[in-house]
Order: C-alpha cells, then sequence, then structure tokens
C-alpha cells in the first residue's frame, strides 16, 4: 500500500494532467472559433431578403460592390446548392491567426492593447470617479450574465441627487467585437471631467444636465472577444441548443421579433433576439435605468460603418420626428467633419443596408418619445480595418465626435422643460461600486471583483 503522501502527489500530478488535457482542447464543441468561420461575399445586387431568410448569415459591411457576410463553414455548401454565388473573403482580413495583428493592435502590450477590457475599464472609470468626487459617481447598474458589473458613470454638478435638469446617455459596446465603441464614451467622460474646472461651456454643462456614460453594456462578450474570438459579436449566455449568445441590440421590446430579417429566433445566429424581450439582464440593466430617469436624449455608439442612424430601423418608415432627427444628426455629421474631413452618412436606420428590430434606439424613441441616435464609428468599410481600429485611430475618433456629442448636450439643455412641482431626491444606489479589485486571474476571468 502506498503511504498517504505519494498518493496524494500522484492525485496531483493526475489533476495537473487533466487539466493540461482540458486547456489543449476547445472549452465548448459549440463554440464559434476562426477555425469554424468564414467571411465571405456576394455582388450588391443580391436579393438579400431571401438570402437572409434561408440563411443564418452576420452581415459585416458593403463596399458599394460586394456585401460580406460571417458565416459559419457548415453552411457554405447549402448555400452553394441553393445557387447562390459567393467568393471566400477570409484571407484578406486578419481575424488573429497571425502575427501581423499584433503589429496593428498590440503595440502598447497585452491582447488589446490600448483598447479596454472589462477590467481595465472598471480600473479607469473607478480612477476618475477618485479624481472627481464632487462632479461625478459611479454605480453599477445590475450584472451580466457571468456577473461582471454593468457600470454607469454619472456626471453632474451633484452627482448624488436626482435633480429637475436635462439628461443624456452615451452607451457603449452592446456588440462584444465593436472595441471602439467603449473607448469614445469613456474619453467624452474623461474630457468633460478633467475641463470642468478650466473651461466654461463645459461647466455650463455639467452644472445644467445630468449625463449618464455607460461604455460597456455587454463585458461578457467583449472579454471573450479579446481573450478567445475577435469577432466575437452577442454576450455569453449559454442557449437551450448548446450555443452561446444573445445579440443585445435585438433584445429591447419595441418591435421585438416583428420579423426574421431584423433578428433572428435561431440560437445559434449572431442576430438572435433571445427567447422574450429583456431577457439578457445587461439589456434589463439598461431599461431599469431609462425607465427610472427622464432623459431628454440618448447615443449609441457602434462600429462600423461612418454613419449617424436614427429611428425606425425596424421598418422604413419615417418617425413623427423624423424631421428634427434629421437636423440634429445632421448637424452633428457637420459637426464631425471639420475636426478630420470624415463624413459620416446620415439617415433613417432602416434606410441603411439592414433592417433590425427589438433594438435599443428604436426602443428608446418608441417609449419614450425622445431622440435616439445610433453613431456608428469608423472605418466606412471592412477594407479599411472595420472592427480591427488600429490604437491611433483611438484618439481622432474620439477627437471627431466630441463636438458632436457637446452639441447635443447642449440642444438638450435648451429644449428642456422642466417638470412642475419637481423636488430634488436622492440618486438611488444602483449598487453603487466602492473600492474593488481582483483577486485572482481565476474570478478575473469569470468577471468576480471584491
Amino acid at each position: 500500500m502506498r503511504p498517504l503522501s505519494e498518493k496524494k502527489n500522484f492525485y496531483i500530478f493526475l489533476l495537473l494532467l487533466v487539466l493540461l488535457i482540458f486547456l489543449s482542447f476547445p472549452l465548448f464543441s459549440g463554440e464559434q472559433s476562426t477555425q469554424n468561420e468564414e467571411i465571405i461575399s456576394f455582388a450588391r445586387e443580391i436579393d438579400l431578403k431571401s438570402l437572409l431568410e434561408r440563411f443564418p448569415l452576420d452581415p459585416l459591411m458593403s463596399d458599394g460592390q460586394k456585401v460580406y457576410f460571417l458565416i459559419n463553414k457548415k453552411f457554405l455548401s447549402s448555400i452553394k446548392e441553393a445557387g447562390y454565388n459567393f467568393a471566400i473573403e477570409t484571407d484578406r482580413f486578419d481575424l488573429g491567426k497571425d502575427q501581423s495583428i499584433s503589429k496593428s493592435l498590440h503595440q502598447q502590450g497585452g491582447l488589446n492593447g490600448a483598447y479596454h477590457s472589462y477590467s481595465e475599464l472598471g480600473s479607469a472609470l473607478k480612477s476618475l470617479a477618485a479624481a472627481y468626487p464632487a462632479i461625478c459617481r459611479l454605480y453599477s447598474l445590475g450584472k451580466s450574465v457571468e456577473n461582471r458589473n454593468i457600470y454607469a458613470l454619472k456626471i453632474s454638478d451633484n452627482p448624488a441627487i436626482r435633480e429637475n435638469e436635462p439628461k443624456i446617455a452615451l452607451l457603449g459596446c452592446h456588440h462584444a467585437r465593436e472595441w471602439i465603441s467603449v473607448e469614445v464614451p469613456l474619453l467624452i467622460a474623461d474630457y468633460l471631467l478633467k475641463n470642468y474646472i478650466i473651461d466654461t461651456r463645459i461647466r455650463n454643462i455639467i452644472d445644467s444636465e445630468e449625463i449618464w456614460i455607460i461604455p460597456l453594456v455587454n463585458p461578457d462578450g467583449l472579454d471573450y472577444s479579446i481573450f478567445n474570438y475577435r469577432l466575437w459579436r452577442k454576450n455569453r449566455r449559454l442557449n437551450s441548443d448548446g450555443s452561446y449568445g444573445v445579440d443585445l441590440n435585438r433584445n429591447y421590446s419595441f418591435a421585438w421579433a416583428y420579423d426574421n430579417l431584423g433578428s433572428s429566433p435561431e440560437p445559434s445566429s449572431d442576430t438572435y433576439r433571445g427567447p422574450r424581450p429583456f431577457s439578457e439582464p445587461e439589456t434589463l440593466s439598461v431599461m431599469n435605468l431609462l425607465q427610472n430617469n427622464s432623459f431628454t436624449a440618448v447615443i449609441s455608439y457602434h462600429s462600423f460603418s461612418q454613419s449617424i442612424l436614427y429611428p425606425w430601423g425596424y421598418i422604413n418608415l419615417p418617425t413623427e420626428k423624423e424631421q428634427l432627427f434629421q437636423q440634429l444628426a445632421s448637424a452633428m455629421a457637420d459637426l464631425i467633419y471639420q475636426v478630420n474631413g470624415r463624413s459620416y452618412e446620415v439617415g433613417r436606420a432602416s434606410a441603411s443596408l439592414y433592417l433590425t428590430n427589438g433594438d435599443f434606439t428604436d426602443w428608446v424613441y418608441g417609449f419614450f418619445q425622445i431622440p435616439a441616435f445610433t453613431i456608428e464609428l469608423p472605418p466606412v468599410d471592412l477594407i479599411h480595418g472595420g472592427f480591427f481600429n488600429s490604437e491611433e485611430d483611438i484618439q481622432s475618433i474620439y477627437k471627431e465626435n466630441l463636438p458632436a456629442v457637446l452639441y447635443l448636450m447642449e440642444w438638450a439643455i435648451s429644449n428642456f422643460t422642466p417638470q412642475p412641482n419637481f423636488k430634488p431626491e436622492i440618486e438611488p444606489k444602483l449598487e453603487k461600486i466602492t473600492k474593488s479589485m481582483v483577486k485572482n486571474k481565476g474570478d478575473f476571468f469569470k468577471g468576480k471583483e471584491n
């Protein structure tokens, strides 16, 4: 019979061996990866309606001549058998299979370089809240599927009090692979706080308005995009069929499941809308914030296509406020153009290439009747970088968007009608964030904090 110490060492060795074997294989057989997906293109003139009805294609972009999609390889033969002509374009773009992406994205070290992971974003927001406690307060709106915080930074001259003032919300990263959409609202928050004392314009905005910055709606998806699969889009919900993820920007209740073109009923689809509206804790957290506050305007940042879009997205019809939306979006696009000479297309979301239903801006306008914009950040196409913005692009994209958002903030102040008999009240805690830190690497990957 072996001594107890030998048996203990044997079991430790066996456990390490099992872990080594486990880590050598994909975590789940149903996971998407660069090995089982392709980027394919079709001629621009193709009948998109019938194509999207038949196959779970993830739309990427159009360059004017071709339309590009992401698709699981197992559907390629079926698409060909159905008579569709397509070209495989994957090799034209870097999906992390070689080292070239490191040269363009990872110059500052780490997998995501200058871009913020969930943990890094939390640290940045906590630092801002600690540095400017008189004019900002950090909250968690709730928890994600994997127990990460949905961070919200409130900026105001009285951040602990709900006042009779206009409110504007800036949201980023509904879709995990859109890393630049985290950076723009974060940098806007940083600019506002640092310039409050020295810039009269910024001081007037903060003294007259409540500004909510939610840079990362999809924290689980973002970290999965960073650490596992760069083109991941959805959250990390384990679906009933063993696939993963719900498209958070198809999970809001207005026009949810209006048709199967603007969203998909199939869990494996990249535009899967979920089993019901607000089935996901991430969208539910956003819903609670907007329902408990009277917002005046919102912007949801996405990438890519270099455009400013407004409702409706679910159907190609104008809203009653089409003229106002067109005027505001055009003014913002003009201000953006003046910075770097980049033109952002302006228009109704449904008049762009794809219909969307159950999306955030349609829900905001549909229920609250306020201006709601999707700003699709550069580049204009996949050829010029797509989701893979270089680190050098972060500052230029943020700087060109800053005048536009300041314009909308001042518009909200000018067009605000104070509520009669309103009494200021203490802001609900919303799971207020205290100083926290990640204990160990294992907890980091699960989103757990003290």
